[in-house]
């Protein structure tokens, strides 16, 4: 009696683990990459950027930190640089984590498409390899933003980032990466809530982003190819349907800050700096950008990337260059970038430094 007591017990527990190997279990805790980028963030700040300097410049503010991306494991967020593909009507607004040198992993694009009725189309879309496929957000900015009109200027010429791995502009310096919980309450207090954010899985720019994907950087996807969003999460499209069947306390949704109905304000029992850390960011004077028109680009030849001797707050070691000695991974044609442009930034409308080069 005890013997077959025993054996039944066994069967059981071995049914179970059968049964738990094949359920896809969901846990907002764990390392899921697309937890760390907020695509509404990106398309809010996009809408509030003048240029794509600035657009880049917000996108790595570390008194903001809209990113929370630490791809190449350092215990530093990666910073991300902007390049710009022109295909017909289309603007391809890539952004890229700088990963290594001459190493970079394309993580979204913001696209921009002017129609016969000269009326502006925005779309926010997911890399597929970090957010699956199709995963698109239509921004609907209150007023129409500046920077619409920056792309059809007379003679213009696509934007191209100069800044790689060691070399960064003055203002910046690399930040913990936070635990994914108090990212999601950080991210809602830079999301602009006026504006709507529509979730679509058609995307309008399908040829000109065909066109373009055969140059982009994937230096992260080839290293990991068993870390597709695809299997990570088998059994789910991309990063929406993923939300749809997480716990509700584990949505962004549930960290966002609260809008008064009345006031259409914040509410202010979410405070905006969730940051656990002591120190405060370098300070970049908030409502007007910086100038570096006269300043050189801080480049880190002899010292540490992404380390500042004044402001680091961080306690980890800094970021270093130990595999520039290896051969960079340069990802062939155009746009992904083995060459850097070295021509200097350009000074945008408003003073702050470009950033970047144009092509």
């Amino acid at each position: 009696m005890k013997t077959k007591l025993i054996i039944s017990t066994l069967m059981y527990f071995l049914f179970v683990s059968s049964f738990a190997q094949n359920k896809t279990i969901v846990n907002a805790t764990n390392s899921e990459i697309s937890d760390n980028l907020d695509l509404r963030a990106v398309a809010s700040i996009f809408g509030e950027s003048k240029d794509l300097a600035d657009f880049e410049f917000r996108l790595n503010d570390p008194k903001e930190q809209i990113s929370n991306l630490d791809l190449n494991n350092d215990n530093q967020v990666d910073y991300l640089r902007v390049i710009e593909s022109i295909e017909g009507n289309v603007h391809l607004i890539v952004i890229q984590a700088v990963l290594g040198l001459d190493q970079f992993q394309d993580v979204a694009t913001v696209e921009i498409e002017k129609d016969r009725n000269n009326r502006m189309q925005v779309q926010v879309v997911g890399d597929v390899y970090m957010y699956g496929r199709n995963y698109i957000y239509e921004p609907v900015y209150v007023s129409v933003p500046i920077i619409y009109n920056y792309f059809w200027v007379p003679n213009y010429h696509a934007y191209y980032s100069v800044w790689n791995w060691g070399y960064y502009p003055t203002y910046y310096y690399g930040w913990n990466p936070y635990p994914i919980f108090r990212y999601k309450r950080h991210i809602g207090n830079h999301i602009n809530f006026n504006y709507q954010y529509n979730y679509v899985r058609t995307r309008r720019c399908e040829m000109a982003y065909n066109n373009y994907y055969g140059r982009r950087s994937n230096y992260y996807e080839r290293e990991n190819p068993n870390r597709s969003f695809e299997i990570r999460n088998s059994g789910y499209g991309n990063r929406y349907d993923l939300d749809q069947v997480r716990p509700k306390r584990d949505l962004n949704n549930e960290d966002s800050p609260r809008i008064n109905s009345e006031t259409g304000t914040r509410d202010s029992e979410n405070p905006r700096n969730t940051s656990p850390r002591t120190s405060e960011p370098r300070n970049n004077n908030n409502s007007s950008p910086r100038n570096y028109s006269n300043e050189t680009p801080r480049n880190n030849t002899n010292e540490s990337p992404k380390s500042s001797s004044n402001s680091s707050p961080r306690n980890s070691e800094p970021r270093s260059n130990g595999n520039s000695n290896s051969s960079p991974r340069n990802n062939e044609g155009g746009i992904s970038g083995g060459t850097r442009n070295t021509g200097g930034g350009n000074t945008g409308s408003g003073g702050r430094s470009q950033g970047g080069g144009r092509r």
